[in-house]
C-alpha cells in the first residue's frame, strides 16, 4: 500500500488516527524495515537508530548460522562488536536472565538480537535489566512479540508476561524468514489467526461487564490480515508477497498490544487454552511451537463462539460456582494460589449475575450481531489452516483428550480475562438447552 496509507508507516510518524477518537498514535519503535532482502544493509538500519558504538550481538546456536553471523560481520566493520551465542533450547527465566546479562560488556550501549520467539524475550529482558535499546533481526515469522512490550518468561513452572520495552528497531528480511522451518511459519499463521476470536472476547467483556475495549488494533492490522487469509499456501510456498502479509500481521498485531498497554486485543480465551496446556502438560506430551498450540486452541474457541452466537435466545447465567478451594485442588497449592489471585476478580457473585443476565436479555440480539461482525467463524479459520498445512485439532499435537477437555473446562480459571469460556461456564443449563 502506498507509504502514506501504510499504517506501520503511520505509526512510526506518530500519524496514525484513532478510528475511535481521532487521536493520532505512534508507536514505541523507531525504525521497521519489511524487505525482500537486507543483505548488505545491516549497518545503514542499525546506524540510523544512533544507538552508540559498543553493540552485543546475542544469538543462539541455530540462529548464528542463519543469520547471526552475517549480522555480526557487517556490524563489526562500524561498530565494536560482542558476540554472544547462547544454546539453542534456551529457556527464559531469572537465571538465564542473570546469567546472560552477565556476559554483557560492561560498556554495552545495545542489544541486538538475532532471532525470534524465546531469543527476542531473553534479549527483552537483559535489555530492560541493562537498561539499554534493543534491536531485533528475525528469523522466523512465527510469533506477534517482536513489537510488542511485553516478555514471556518462566516463573516458578509459571509462564507469565512481563513489561519489557519494544524493541526500537525491528527488520526482517524476508529472504531469511520465508526459509525458516515450515513449523514456524504455520505457528506465526496460527498466532495471526487469533485475532478474531482474541477480539471476540474482548468485545464480550465489554458489552456484558463494560471492560475497556479498543478499535484500533484490529483496525491496524484488518487489510493485511484480510489478504492473508486468500493465499494461505503461499506461506509454506515461499511466496514473499505472501509473507510479507504475515509478517506485517504480525508486526501490527505487536503495535496493537502497545497502544492497549497490554495483550488484550491477541491473547483471550484460545492463550488460556494453551496456556493451560504448558501448565498442566504431562510427561509423555511433547511441546509445541507457541503458534501451533494457538492454531488448534483457536480453532476450539472459534467453535465455541459460533455455537454461543447462534442461539437465538440469550444464555442465562448462575453465580460463579468455583471457589478457591476448588482452584486449589485442580492447580496445585502453588499455582492454585496465583491462578486464584486472578480469578477471583472476574467470579460474578448474585448481584453481579443478576446485572448481566438483565443486559443479556435486553440486548442479546445487538451484543451477538455486533460480535458477529468482527469474527471469521471456525470454518473460515480452519480453511486457512488446512491449507497451510497447520495442526488444527488436539490429536495433531498429541494431546490427551482429557487435557483437552481439562484446559476448556479450567483455562478460565488462570487469568482475569472475561471469555466466552466464562460465558459457557456460568451458563445456567436447562432440559432445553
Amino acid at each position: 500500500m502506498p507509504p502514506a496509507d501504510d499504517p506501520i508507516a503511520r505509526l512510526l510518524a506518530g500519524r496514525y488516527p484513532d478510528p475511535e477518537t481521532g487521536e493520532l498514535l505512534g508507536a514505541a519503535a523507531r525504525s521497521v524495515a519489511i524487505e525482500p532482502t537486507l543483505d548488505g544493509r545491516e549497518v545503514e538500519l542499525v546506524a540510523a537508530l544512533d544507538l552508540g558504538r559498543r553493540l552485543a550481538v546475542i544469538s543462539d546456536a541455530n540462529t548464528f548460522d542463519i543469520l547471526g553471523e552475517r549480522v555480526e560481520r557487517a556490524l563489526a566493520s562500524r561498530f565494536a562488536v560482542q558476540r554472544l551465542v547462547v544454546d539453542r533450547d534456551v529457556r527464559v527465566d531469572a537465571a538465564t536472565i542473570a546469567r546472560v546479562g552477565s556476559l554483557l560488556d560492561a560498556a554495552t550501549d545495545a542489544i541486538v538480537a538475532v532471532g525470534s520467539g524465546t531469543l527476542n524475550d531473553l534479549c527483552k529482558m537483559v535489555a530492560l535489566e541493562r537498561g539499554v535499546p534493543q534491536v531485533v533481526f528475525a528469523t522466523a515469522p512465527s510469533m506477534n512479540g517482536y513489537t510488542s512490550l511485553s516478555a514471556s518468561i518462566i516463573d516458578g513452572g509459571f509462564r507469565r508476561s512481563i513489561r519489557a520495552a519494544t524493541p526500537v528497531g525491528v527488520f526482517f528480511d524476508l529472504a531469511v524468514v520465508a526459509a525458516a522451518p515450515r513449523r514456524l511459519v504455520r505457528a506465526g499463521l496460527g498466532d495471526s489467526l487469533c485475532r478474531s476470536t482474541a477480539q471476540a472476547d474482548w468485545l464480550l467483556a465489554h458489552l456484558l461487564l463494560d471492560r475497556p475495549y479498543r478499535e484500533a488494533p484490529f483496525a491496524l492490522l484488518a487489510a493485511d490480515e484480510a489478504a492473508l487469509v486468500v493465499d494461505p499456501r503461499g506461506l509454506v510456498a515461499g511466496d514473499l508477497e505472501v509473507m510479507r502479509h504475515l509478517v506485517r500481521t504480525l508486526v501490527l498485531s505487536g503495535f496493537g498490544m502497545t497502544i492497549c498497554g497490554g495483550s488484550f486485543p491477541a491473547s483471550q480465551g484460545e492463550h488460556l487454552i494453551g496456556h493451560y496446556i504448558d501448565m498442566m502438560r504431562p510427561d509423555g506430551v511433547a511441546e509445541a511451537f507457541h503458534g501451533e498450540q494457538i492454531a488448534v486452541c483457536t480453532v476450539a474457541m472459534a467453535e465455541l463462539q459460533d455455537a454461543m452466537l447462534a442461539l437465538d435466545a440469550p444464555p442465562v447465567l448462575a453465580p460463579t460456582a468455583i471457589d478457591r478451594d476448588a482452584v486449589i485442588r485442580h492447580f496445585g497449592a502453588i499455582r492454585g494460589d496465583a491462578c486464584w489471585r486472578e480469578f477471583e476478580h472476574k467470579r460474578l457473585d448474585g448481584a453481579a449475575t443478576d446485572a448481566v443476565n438483565a443486559r443479556l436479555a435486553r440486548d442479546w440480539p445487538a451484543i451477538r450481531d455486533r460480535i458477529a461482525r468482527v469474527t471469521r467463524g471456525a470454518a473460515q479459520i480452519r480453511a486457512a489452516l488446512v491449507a497451510a498445512g497447520a495442526p488444527i485439532e488436539p490429536a495433531d499435537l498429541n494431546w490427551p483428550p482429557a487435557l483437552f477437555a481439562d484446559a476448556f473446562a479450567h483455562a478460565r480459571e488462570i487469568r482475569n480475562r472475561y471469555t466466552f469460556l466464562d460465558l459457557v461456564g456460568d451458563r445456567r443449563m436447562t432440559d432445553a438447552t
